[in-house]
This record gives C-alpha cells, structure tokens and sequence, in this order.
C-alpha cells in the first residue's frame, strides 16, 4: 500500500534569517520525496525571503511551490494553501522552525497507528540571541508556559492542541477552515474546533522539531501579548476547551493590579506580599531552569515575567474585545428586530 501523499504548508513573511534552514529540514527528511509537495505562502514580504525561496526551488529537488497571500496573516495562508495542496495528510510547519529528519515519517506513522484526525510532537525551543536562549528555557519550563504538553513533553497521548500538527485531508472538509478573524489564535480555534466535533488529536514526544523564538524582549511581548489577546475569542467559541491553565496569568495580573490599587491607600503588604512571592517564584524557577547557564540566568527572570505578564494583559484586552463585539451584536439584533416587528 503506497504511502500518503503529504502537503507540507508554511506561512511565511520577512523570514529571510530562518527560511532556508527550514526548507533544508524538509529536503531533509527521510519521507520519500515523490510523495512529498512543500506550499510556502508569502504574506509580501519586504526581505530577501521570496529571492531566497526562488533559489533554493531552483536548486533543489523538493516539489516546492512559492504562492502569494496577499492578506498576510497565517491563517489566510493556510486558507489558501488548502485549495493548491493535494495532499492526503496535511502539515503546518511555520518559517521560524526546522523539522527533525523523521518528523514526517514519525507523523505519518503516528497517524496510521492511532487511528487519530491529527498528530503533533514536541517543540525543541533555541535561540540565536542571548535573550533569546533564556526564552527558549523559559518555554520548557511549566512554569513558563504552563502544562503545554507541546512545548515542555511528556507522554504520548491525547491532547488538545498541538503546534505543527499532521491532519487527515478529510478534516478540512468536514470542519471548515482556519478561522481569519483570530490572530495568533487561529491554530488553536481549529484545534478545539476539531475536538468539538468528535476528533482526536494526539501527541506524540518522538516527533520532533526546532523552533527559533524571539530573540529580544520588545518581540517576546508582542507575541505573547497576541497569544492572549486571542484566547477570550477562542473560549468563547469552543468553551468546554477552556483549561485552568489558559486563565492563571490574568487571574494573577488581576489581584496584582487589585491589590496595586490597595496599596496607592496605604494597605501596601498584601502587594508587596504577592509581588514578593512571585518574584521569589520566578527566582527559584530561573535558578532550576538555568541548570549552570550564568548568561541564560541572568536574563530568566525578565523572560519569565514577560511571558506571564504580556499574556495576561493580552487576555484582558481580548476579554474586553469580545464584550464590545457581544454589545455591538446585541444592539444590531434588538434593532434588526424592531425594524422586523409589525406595526
């Protein structure tokens, strides 16, 4: 029985520092390449990144196919990138990362074993900046990012959501697409959108691969801030994925800034007492994770903070962006249904 013909999909934009390393993973792999297409979508780049992509096409025998998405958000590329792909398993794998040798054929593998709609590994997090290997720490780290079984590992399993997952073909038609409307949250919606229906989404720790993360502090908080501005959004379509997890940084940056208010009247120990308390966490956290690493050390404790804080932010703001689209939707429909009543 042949084996499955698979569409590798990477969204793209300004990745000239990263994209060649990740089209070099993909020539790489020990997947038969006749059964292999790879669709980069780039969202008008400014860079050198398309150049790049032309050459390494022309250089290579990897079935490598450039294509335009105008709208530049990923989740339009994915979009797009599924009306070209003709694969049978479907896989996203972003600019910033590097597939294993056998993340393919481990994926597929994975796939035809379990029986599941959707399989996914771990993310081996590194960085090219100082700043950015204490990220990377910070991103195996469950005090970092949680129980994020994608990022820190464990054991295979179901799960809910994984990053560069493997799908069956069939998904997409059963399910729709990406949502375009969620930024930074839109593999997640799809996700929970897949277990909402009845799907299996499975990890699986051999399949593996590199991802590049920020490198510098400004960058960091952008992207976190966007992580959590999206998830409000998220939960409110598919609220029985909501996890304990996804709310542990506003709920802390809430009676931080609760108690902060507290403390402007004079009542500054319960502050001072849980901003304490954090501070020695991220301490104690920054000592296990640095394991020797003097120069990683040094910058923990501010990768640390910059996750939590940029998220929870993110998420009041994004709770506040679905509570004005709930308004606006209510104030449209009561008008919508006096205009429709008769007189």
């Amino acid at each position: 029985m042949a084996l499955p013909f698979v569409t590798v999909i990477v969204p793209a934009r300004n990745e000239e520092r990263y994209i060649e390393r990740c089209l070099y993973s993909l020539a790489a792999q020990d997947y038969p390449r006749a059964r292999l297409e790879v669709l980069l979508l780039d969202g008008m780049s400014t860079d050198d990144t398309t150049r790049i992509v032309g050459r390494f096409a022309a250089e290579s025998t990897l079935d490598l196919r450039l294509i335009e998405n105008p709208r530049r958000k990923p989740a339009a590329a994915m979009n797009t990138a599924l009306r070209h792909a003709r694969g049978d398993v479907i896989v996203r794998l972003d600019a910033h990362a590097a597939a294993a040798p056998d993340f393919l054929t481990r994926s597929i593998a994975a796939l035809e074993a379990s029986g599941a709609d959707c399989v996914g590994g771990v993310i081996e997090s590194e960085g090219d900046t100082p700043f950015g290997r204490a990220v990377a720490i910070a991103m195996a780290s469950r005090f970092g990012v949680g129980g994020a079984s994608f990022r820190t590992g464990g054991e295979p399993g179901a799960t809910d959501t994984v990053a560069f997952g493997a799908y069956r073909a069939d998904v997409f038609e059963r399910i729709g697409g990406f949502a375009e409307d969620i930024d930074r949250g839109e593999d997640d919606e799809f996700n929970y959108r897949l277990l909402d229906a009845g799907g299996m989404i499975l990890l699986d720790p051999r399949i593996r691969a590199m991802y590049t993360v920020r490198g510098d502090l400004g960058a960091l908080w952008r992207q976190y801030f966007g992580y959590g501005r999206a998830k409000p959004e998220v939960l409110r379509r598919h609220p029985a994925q909501a996890r304990a997890r996804q709310l542990v940084p506003a709920a802390f940056l809430g009676v931080l800034a609760l108690t902060a208010l507290s403390a402007r009247s004079g009542r500054w120990q319960r502050f001072a007492g849980i901003a304490g308390t954090y501070a020695a966490a991220v301490a104690a956290a920054s000592l296990l994770s640095a394991r020797n690493d003097e120069p990683s050390l040094r910058r923990l404790p501010a990768a640390f903070a910059c996750l939590h804080l940029a998220y929870g932010l993110g998420f009041f703001v994004g709770t506040a962006d679905v509570l004005r689209h709930m308004l606006a939707q209510s104030a449209t429909d009561a008008l919508r249904a006096g205009m429709e009543s008769p007189t």
